[in-house]
């Protein structure tokens, strides 16, 4: 998921995960805490802590802790005003006006002014400089052109669609008119950067690793693959400041040493549930279990760029006999009870835009018949052989194990080939592969909403040269139908447009959609006032440590 991707995430690909992917096994019962301090379980961030570098969850729960937008989104989705006093546009969101509020300061006291927005925006839309989240700038104009291997074409001397009125004040000029473009304002690639920090190397280095930042907490200790101490930020006036003394978070190779750890009350806030107590954790922790609708989608991907998966009727043929070789709700129903839904299009269920009848959706359905007569469509242009089919999961998810075994199996009896689990250590690891192309299997994928429109499911992921698209898919017709859609002023118009793209989708299949996950999790009795919002991330900054 994500945060991302589970970037989780994924962002939100995730990411695109809410699994955990480090190397203490121990876990935070070996962790000292100070009184009021909240523990809790999150996973190692793939980067360092640039808002625009980062695109799971385990980075982008930190980011939403440390750092603040112009606007935020509340615990049920709505779009408030936060750095922002008010943003507003009078052409049907071609160009918008930003007028932020007065006296806001980063954790090092300096003043938080347009100019960190606009830089912080502008360095991450350079391609140059890897920002795994530069899609989201792409509207604005000024975005600069890449060739097919995604390098920058040409110079490019920032987004010339941002203008600085004074500190407080800036303009946001778009190619094309985005009704929804505020909506995104509040997810952590549009978070601004302090002044100097991207100066040169070494400064942002720094910014990463120890990064001053505007939100309620601020990063105090980074032990990698250890923990990370966040303690509340003395410089931050918003509207949700830290209810407690500050939030520690443990990094675990097995989740059921967490899971154990929030039992024996050594754990104060678990946001996932291992394999082996899904059946148990609402009996185990009574009114202290977390079971809730969320954000958050699953799929895997077969990457363009694997052999006998191009972007031809091959690859296509294949993708398609894969997603109807095995059967989503027998797994729902055996693996996970009743705590994830199968997926009936790309779009979280608890979204607005979210559909069960897109056209060409029976992809979906288990058709062992319908597989096979495709697999051997395929075959006829070119032979299978002996090759196996494999799919990447990090294997410090016990959850994932179950479903990636359960899916192989499944895909090959229907296919009659040679069908394997591919397990990577850690989280971090299979997300570097992801990132960097250089796959030589599908692997595990999904997303957690960053903000909550249809377009959010669709744009990061499937865009040519977006972050998160770890398929490496590109479809003009796709790209065309996707920003048409998303620049109709009419919800209900726009709503049509996104059904449209995502017919598309169900034919190309970048992504093979597997099923909507419910927020599962628990706390211990050490706490209270703990929520979990729209998203399916703890409220840390409310939670109160007894």
């Amino acid at each position: 998921m994500r945060k991302k991707i589970f970037a989780l995430v994924g962002a939100g690909a995730l990411a695109l995960s809410l699994a955990g992917c480090s190397s203490s096994s121990e876990g935070p019962s070996k962790v000292e805490a100070g009184d009021g301090v909240v523990l809790a379980y999150n996973t190692e961030p793939q980067t360092n802590l640039i808002p625009s570098m980062v695109n799971e969850v385990g980075g982008g729960t930190i980011l939403e802790l440390i750092f603040e937008g112009l606007t935020r989104y509340d615990n049920d989705g709505n779009t408030v005003m936060a750095i922002a006093d008010s943003i507003t546009t009078e052409d049907g969101g071609k160009t918008w006006n930003v007028k932020m509020k007065e006296g806001k300061k980063f954790s090092d006291g300096s003043a938080v002014t347009a100019q960190n927005f606009v830089d912080a925006w502008s360095w991450g839309a350079n391609p140059e400089n890897g920002a795994l989240s530069g899609e989201f700038f792409s509207v604005i104009e000024g975005y600069p052109e890449v060739d097919d291997e995604g390098n920058l074409v040409g110079e490019y001397n920032g987004l010339t669609g941002l203008e600085v009125v004074s500190d407080t004040e800036f303009n946001i000029s778009l190619t094309e008119a985005d009704p929804e473009f505020d909506k995104q304002l509040g997810y952590s690639a549009f978070y601004p950067l302090p002044t100097g920090s991207l100066d040169s190397k070494e400064a942002l280095d720094k910014q990463g690793t120890e990064p001053v930042s505007n939100g309620p907490y601020m990063l105090k200790t980074w032990d990698h693959n250890e923990r990370i101490e966040l303690v509340p930020n003395p410089e931050y006036d918003g509207d949700i400041p830290a209810k407690n003394e500050g939030v520690t978070f443990v990094m675990y190779t097995d989740d059921s040493a967490a899971y154990n750890d929030l039992l024996a009350g050594n754990l104060d806030v678990l946001d996932s549930i291992p394999a082996d107590a899904i059946s148990t954790f609402e009996d185990d922790l009574g009114d202290r279990a977390v079971n809730q609708d969320g954000a958050v989608w699953q799929s895997f991907t077969i990457p363009y760029y694997l052999e006998h998966f191009g972007n031809n009727d091959e690859g296509r043929l294949r993708r398609q006999a894969i997603s109807m070789a095995f059967d989503r709700q027998e797994i729902c129903d055996t693996l996970f009870g009743g705590t994830r839904t199968p997926a009936t299009d790309f779009v979280a269920a608890v979204i607005p835009g979210h559909s069960d009848s897109i056209e060409g959706n029976d992809v979906l359905k288990y058709n062992p018949e319908k597989a096979k007569e495709l697999w051997e469509q395929a075959n006829a242009i070119s032979d299978w052989g002996d090759a196996t089919f494999e799919l990447a999961y990090n294997a410090d998810a016990s959850a994932h194990k179950e479903w990636v075994e359960a899916v192989v199996n499944q895909v090959g009896q229907t296919l009659s080939i040679k069908a394997e689990p591919k397990p990577y250590a850690q989280f971090s690891e299979l997300r570097e592969d992801a990132s960097n192309g250089s796959m030589t299997s599908a692997l595990r994928t999904g997303w957690q909403a960053d903000y909550p429109s249809a377009y959010n499911f669709m744009g990061p992921l499937y865009r040519e040269n977006a972050g998160s698209n770890d398929a490496r898919y590109a479809n003009d017709e796709f790209e065309n139908v996707l920003m048409t859609a998303r620049s109709q002023q009419d919800e209900a118009e726009r709503t049509k447009g996104y059904d449209e793209a995502q017919k598309i989708l169900m034919r190309d299949l970048p992504a093979i959609p597997l099923w909507g996950q419910n927020a599962l999790g628990g706390y211990s009795e050490n706490v209270d006032n703990v929520v979990v919002n729209w998203k399916t991330v703890p409220v840390y900054q409310d939670i109160v440590k007894k």
